[in-house]
């Protein structure tokens, strides 16, 4: 955990994530796939710029992210 995603927050946080960094790089999220509330946080299966696809985890009780490589 403790991964770096930027993200768009207009009136909560983590409403949308914009980039990611993943092994040292920056990646750009091109597309969202799908987007879920969890009980400790949020869920957001998407796309990168070089066509990878990462499933985020946002949990809100500890204010950190995971991210996986699906």
């Amino acid at each position: 955990m403790g991964e770096l995603v930027e993200c768009r927050s207009d009136s909560e946080y983590a409403e949308r994530p914009l980039a990611l960094v993943w092994q040292g790089e920056r990646l750009e999220i091109v597309e969202i796939l799908a987007s879920w509330r969890a009980p400790v946080g949020k869920g957001f299966r998407m796309v990168t710029q070089n066509s990878q696809t990462f499933e985020l985890l946002y949990f809100q009780p500890e204010d950190t992210w995971s991210v996986h490589p699906v």
